[in-house]
C-alpha cells in the first residue's frame, strides 16, 4: 500500500498488518449484539406489544437520506408481519416542519388513531414534543445518532449508542444503522432469519455514506 494510505490507516488506530486486514475485509459475523445497546430490550418489548395488541405504528425519520432510507428499512421490515394499514410512514416536510421530529408529525399519529411512534435519525432533544405525545397516549421510541442533551426525552426507549451508560461498544452508528439494530434484535426474538435482515444492508450502506458516519 502506498505511504499515504498507511498514515491515514495509522490515524484510524490501524497500525498492524491483521488489524489492516479485518479492516479491509470485514465479516457479518463480526456484527455486535443489538442487545448490547442500552433501552434495545424496552424497544422490541414494545413493538411487539402493538403487534399482540393490534395497534397502529407510524415510522418517522428525518427528511435527509439516513432518515428516509431509515424509514424505508424498518417500514419494509415491520410490513411483513402488521396487516393492512396498521403500519405507515411519515417524513416531515424541509421548510414547513423543519429538521427533527415536528408537532404536525404527532398530531398526524393522533388524529389517525397510532399508538406508537418509532423515531428515526432524530428526537434525542424533542423533550417537549416527546411530552406532548405522550399527553395524548402516543408512545414515542427514538432511534438517533445525534449527541444527547442534559435531559432525555421521557420516551418509552432510546437508542443511542452515545448514551454515557450504552455500553453498545460502536459509538458511530448513523440513524438507519440504528434501525437496522433494531429490526435486527426484533428478528431475533421472533425467529425471523438473519437473511431476511440482511436484504436491507444495501440501505445502510447508502445511509452511512450519505450521512459522512
Amino acid at each position: 500500500m502506498s505511504k499515504t494510505i498507511c498514515e491515514i490507516l495509522v490515524q484510524r488506530g490501524i497500525e498492524d498488518f491483521d488489524a489492516a486486514r479485518k479492516y479491509f475485509r470485514p465479516s457479518l459475523e463480526e456484527l455486535h449484539s443489538p442487545w448490547l445497546m442500552k433501552g434495545m430490550k424496552e424497544a422490541v418489548s414494545r413493538i411487539k406489544t402493538s403487534i399482540l395488541q393490534k395497534e397502529k405504528i407510524l415510522i418517522f425519520g428525518d427528511y435527509d437520506v439516513d432518515g428516509t432510507s431509515a424509514v424505508s428499512l424498518v417500514y419494509s421490515a415491520l410490513k411483513e408481519v402488521f396487516p393492512g394499514e396498521s403500519l405507515d410512514y411519515y417524513i416531515p416536510h424541509r421548510y414547513r416542519e423543519g429538521y427533527g421530529l415536528s408537532k404536525a408529525g404527532i398530531d398526524f399519529a393522533i388524529a389517525n388513531d397510532f399508538s406508537l411512534i418509532i423515531c428515526l435519525d432524530c428526537g434525542i432533544k424533542s423533550v417537549e414534543l416527546v411530552d406532548y405525545a405522550n399527553e395524548n397516549k402516543v408512545d414515542i421510541i427514538i432511534c438517533d445518532h445525534h449527541l444527547p442533551g442534559n435531559i432525555l426525552p421521557n420516551a418509552v426507549a432510546i437508542l443511542n449508542a452515545k448514551q454515557a451508560d450504552c455500553n453498545y461498544p460502536y459509538k458511530e452508528l448513523c440513524g438507519c444503522g440504528l434501525g437496522f439494530k433494531l429490526i435486527q434484535a426484533y428478528a431475533q426474538v421472533n425467529n425471523i432469519s438473519l437473511e431476511k435482515v440482511l436484504q436491507f444492508i444495501d440501505l445502510v450502506a447508502v445511509s452511512i455514506a450519505s450521512d459522512i458516519v
